[in-house]
């Protein structure tokens, strides 16, 4: 959806997702590519998770291929735990790219400030007990619990150290938060002296989840750059679905539901994006990013505007309204298949933008009349309605209007996520 230009390089479609999940032995260290399925219904039933709370997606980004390549080098990334819990584990993808990651070193810690760490917070990360792992192109690797707890909007420092040079990374372009790169190994400092660069991206971090003592379940918001938070304040967690994070865990009572964000600037529901970075399409990262998710009970699925803004219909010809229901529809079976509720959210306007002609209108109003009455849908999210101009109902409402007509600035991100309705989650 990004009016921002970048490369227009070709992008490969991802395996199927699988988790390496590393197995000690006496005779050294094993790893096996298990399911994603098998390995979260294993990890769900461990004696570590049962009696204390579950396990739940506190925090997950969609990756996608096209990323820098790193030599020595520790990066330090930002993670904004949308929950409280404990018995944290993280998550590594290297799912878009094409060699191995040979990563040798992974810390956690509590960020003081910047790329700081509270002294005495910092706790090693292994993976089957071993502090390095390698991890397959394609694949991801979860590691071993890590004994430390996190608050409800409370950040922690992931910093990883990759030795060798990774080649063309795994990664999320737009994080909006600041991570920090340092030359040579630094994963343990509490300083972010040696961190002399600076980016706004996540790179082969894909999750962090941890045991909940009162949540029951994780919501997913999957989307496009609206949900990704494009135009959103870099750093103060104002992209909408932070937001709704924040209005669960006002109460009444203790928070019932996480939420991660899966948006990806530029998606689409149903082609793949030229550009490398803005994801495969929907259809074919559903399974993994948003039901894949640790806890997953609901998935809000806002997403279509690019597919109508760029009059991408299936197989290079015109777009229709019928390609978008038929797309939905599609991810709504999977997603009951897997007894996982769809909650759909009406697209929104963007008269004054560049995706507006009178045709696309007429394609966006077609999906909302669908989304809003056939019943397809175990609930709906009316952001159209809530985010409109009054005045004038082909546009954004000028008082949420970042300024490019078609995404939301601070104010309009916290609209969108007081337009939810907390009775249609699975709380």
């Amino acid at each position: 959806m990004s009016p921002e230009k970048r490369c227009t390089a070709a992008g490969r479609r991802p395996r199927r997702r699988t988790l390496l999940v590393v197995f000690g032995a006496l005779t050294g260290l094993a790893l096996t590519a298990v399911p994603l399925g098998t390995a979260h219904a294993a990890s769900a039933a461990t004696p570590s998770t049962q009696g204390r709370g579950t396990r739940v997606s506190a925090w997950s980004p969609s990756m996608t291929a096209g990323g820098p390549s790193f030599t020595d080098r520790t990066i330090r990334m930002v993670v904004h735990s949308s929950v409280s819990g404990s018995g944290a584990r993280i998550t590594l993808s290297n799912r878009y790219s094409a060699t191995p990651l040979d990563v040798s070193a992974v810390d956690v810690a509590v960020q003081a400030s910047g790329g700081e760490a509270t002294r005495g917070t910092t706790r090693n990360v292994t993976f089957g007990g071993s502090r390095h792992v390698t991890i397959p192109a394609g694949e991801e690797a979860v590691s071993d619990v890590v004994p430390v707890s996190v608050g409800a909007g409370e950040n922690l420092l992931v910093s990883l150290y990759v030795p060798g040079t990774t080649g063309v990374s795994t990664w999320h372009s737009d994080a909006f938060d600041t991570t920090y790169i340092a030359s040579g190994n630094h994963t343990g400092d509490d300083s972010a002296a040696a961190f002399g660069t600076t980016t706004t991206s996540w790179y082969y971090l894909a999750g962090l989840d941890v045991v909940s003592p009162a949540a029951r379940g994780t919501v997913v918001a999957f989307g496009d750059s609206i949900t990704d938070g494009y135009h959103s304040s870099t750093g103060t967690y104002s992209r909408w679905p932070d937001f709704l994070a924040r209005r669960l865990g006002a109460g009444p009572g203790p928070q019932k539901l996480s939420v991660v964000d899966a948006g990806i600037g530029g998606n689409r529901v149903l082609t793949d994006v030229p550009n490398p970075w803005q994801g495969v399409s929907a259809l074919k990262r559903f399974g993994h990013d948003a039901l894949g998710q640790p806890g997953v009970k609901d998935v809000i699925l806002f997403e279509g505007i690019n597919d109508i803004g760029n009059n991408a219909g299936p197989g290079g010809r015109p777009l229709t309204a019928q390609d978008l229901v038929n797309g939905y529809r599609t991810l709504i079976h999977e997603a009951h298949a897997a007894h996982v509720h769809v909650i759909g959210a009406t697209l929104m306007p963007d008269e004054g933008n560049g995706y507006y002609t009178p045709a696309a209108e007429t394609i966006r109003q077609s999906v909302n009349r669908w989304i809003r009455s056939s019943g397809a849908f175990d609930g709906v999210i009316d952001f159209d309605r809530a985010m409109r101009d009054p005045a004038n109902p082909a546009a954004l409402d000028p008082a949420y209007d970042s300024g490019d007509h078609l995404h939301p600035d601070d104010e309009g991100m916290k609209a969108m996520a007081d337009a939810t309705d907390l009775r249609l989650l699975r709380t």
